[in-house]
């Protein structure tokens, strides 16, 4: 039975890894051609995670070869084609007054697809568009409408942290964020200060959140009137990872910190 190594490739800086399985041995940041289901990519290899039999590794698609200078080569022209070919884009777009910002483009290593991204408001029908641009560049054509979290993983950019946006940094998957999760940390619901370069809420939402969660088990809310020691009071303050918060009995107010689970006066 054929053993397989099995790599993680993605097919631009930063963007997300899919894995690939091949007979040869690969190094690590080497470039190479995959197989996918779209046609031939040019790729890099940015993780290996083993090898397996045959069995373990169905449904996966195969590295053809390490790339070679000409491979490097075909991929940069592909790249300069891709960019005027978006530039020819946004002229029919403009000319065929459709309702749509188009993003990037970009060539399978084959040729065989040619693919846009874009954003909208609303669905776009695009057929005319797509007609005259396969008319144009005489291959499969694909127009692609992406959200604005993938728009700001395209564009880049700098986030309120004074950092390289995470989605285009090192995320290869955007996680679903919620506004509970700016409540469960006790943020401001200022759109400015929790809400990132896309517009929609920051990704960093989601790291702490689980942590939040467990810190908060058996926490009042502000406002809440609980029992102290020195009689009732309103939750006045609650510091959520220092597992205490702030009473106000009689104008004064009396710190509760939950070690073990039950109140203590401080």
């Amino acid at each position: 039975m054929d053993r397989y190594y099995v790599y993680g490739v993605n097919f631009k800086d930063n963007g997300k890894i899919y894995n690939f399985k091949s007979k040869i041995r690969c190094p690590i940041n080497v470039t190479v051609i995959t197989e996918t289901e779209k046609g031939l990519q040019f790729g890099k290899v940015v993780s290996y995670l083993g090898n397996e039999l045959n069995k373990n590794i169905d449904g996966l698609k195969d590295i053809i070869r390490i790339a070679t200078k000409r491979d490097y080569e075909e991929y940069l022209k592909n790249l300069k084609d891709a960019d005027l070919a978006l530039k020819q884009c946004r002229i029919l777009v403009k000319e065929l007054n459709l309702e749509m910002k188009m993003i990037n483009a970009s060539y399978t290593f084959d040729r065989k697809q040619l693919i846009f991204n874009f954003i909208a408001d609303e669905r776009v029908d695009f057929r005319e568009l797509a007609r005259r641009l396969a008319a144009i560049y005489h291959t499969r054509i694909e127009l692609r409408q992406i959200g604005a979290r993938d728009k700001a993983r395209e564009v880049g950019g700098v986030g309120i942290c004074g950092n390289k946006i995470c989605c285009a940094n090192f995320l290869n998957h955007i996680d679903s964020v919620s506004m509970n999760m700016a409540k469960n940390q006790g943020l401001a619901l200022n759109p400015s200060k929790i809400n990132g370069l896309c517009g929609r809420l920051l990704c960093c939402l989601t790291y702490e959140d689980e942590e939040y969660l467990r810190c908060s088990e058996n926490l009042p809310s502000i406002g809440e009137t609980v029992k102290t020691e020195l009689g009732e009071g309103s939750v006045v303050n609650v510091d959520i990872l220092h597992r205490s918060y702030k009473v106000l009995v009689n104008n004064e107010k009396v710190e509760i910190v939950l070690g073990d689970q039950n109140g203590s006066n401080k």
